[in-house]
């Protein structure tokens, strides 16, 4: 499917959406909240961290949104032995030239999966860093640019499991947002405050129903496999990310997502509060949350649902709060409920 180059930018977005719903359907069972938010990042432009036990389809969810895109797709396995160079690529001889030339890796593509990225060591975490930062790698004293669009689609194992590297802050930072596939049932924060997000971020094992009818799928197809149809191309999904740019963002409802960002810094329970950085990753979800839903300006429900995503990884609990298990999402819930939201007429 291919979309054109002028036209209602809205309804380029919505065709691609519908189409990409579509071609997921044909591979994942349930977990719509997630395959949008996965798009909604795609169109925004940034890197998407996911977490959860081994077997909840981290992978597949990855796999499935980068098979829509019509680019180049690379995935790499991250392990505790894993190098820089094993990433971005390295210098090498070429004897017959008497030269070096570049070689590169696995990073030069238009989406890549970092595979359990929290089992490679500091060092190979801060190559993808700045990858994922300034969509450019730096080899022997040069600079070598990424292919545009870029977009990193990490898992990571809950940091308890044995072999794994906590992610630092700064590098926590640089996603758009992180997203936590866990069992049913363990996700911090009670039924009372998940109903606050408009979005249920968290995606536990399938329900007997769906997971029979992914079983029952697999008998049907007779192999592993899922072909998927792209639903568009890295030019065209550049266009689209453009597009983005048309959507309204009324000043109270910016100020609305200042107001939330400032007040994580000034939480008496958070030692580290959101970054402005996150507020720009805020801003930038809640436009593709609106536009995937047919509007071309943001509401405060947008901005709140997808408030947990957006901000959720980028704080810290302070010593005290975090000994009484008191989780980043839960102060994220009452700051949202004590940031009075604007009207929107």
């Amino acid at each position: 499917m291919t979309f054109e180059p002028t036209g209602d930018p809205l309804g380029r977005l919505a065709r691609a959406y519908a189409a990409a719903r579509e071609q997921a359907a044909r591979a994942i069972v349930g977990q719509e909240a997630t395959f949008e938010l996965l798009f909604a990042a795609l169109l925004a432009g940034g890197h998407v961290l996911l977490e959860g036990v081994p077997g909840t389809a981290k992978t597949l969810l990855a796999q499935t949104l980068a098979a829509l895109v019509a680019g180049t797709f690379r995935r790499v396995q991250f392990t505790p032995d894993l190098m820089p160079s094993d990433v971005v690529g390295t210098t090498v001889f070429d004897p017959r030239a008497v030269a070096f030339h570049f070689r590169s890796g696995p990073v030069f593509c238009h989406v890549l999966l970092a595979d359990e990225v929290n089992r490679a060591p500091a060092k190979t975490q801060a190559a993808l860093l700045e990858a994922m930062e300034e969509r450019r790698v730096t080899v022997d004293g040069e600079g070598h640019p990424l292919p545009d669009p870029f977009l990193v689609i990490a898992t990571q194992n809950p940091v308890e499991y044995e072999g794994t590297y906590p992610l630092p802050e700064a590098q926590l930072d640089r996603f758009m947002f992180k997203l936590r596939i866990e069992y049913e049932g363990t996700y911090p924060l009670p039924e009372a405050q998940l109903d606050r997000f408009l979005l249920r971020t968290t995606v536990g094992y399938p329900s007997p129903d769906d997971e029979w009818a992914l079983v029952n799928r697999r008998l049907e197809r007779g192999t592993d496999d899922v072909t998927l149809r792209a639903v568009t191309t890295a030019s065209e999904l550049v266009a689209l990310q453009q597009s983005l740019e048309a959507v309204h963002v009324g000043e109270p409802v910016g100020r609305y997502v200042v107001a939330i960002a400032d007040a994580t810094r000034h939480d008496s329970g958070l030692q580290v509060g959101a970054s402005p950085r996150g507020s720009l990753a805020l801003v930038k979800l809640a436009r593709a949350h609106a536009v995937l839903r047919g509007r071309d300006f943001v509401t405060p429900d947008d901005v709140k649902a997808v408030a947990l995503p957006a901000l959720g990884h980028r704080l810290v609990v302070a010593s005290e709060q975090w000994v009484r298990r008191v989780t980043p999402e839960q102060i994220l819930a009452r700051i949202l409920d004590d940031v009075p939201a604007p009207s929107v007429t």
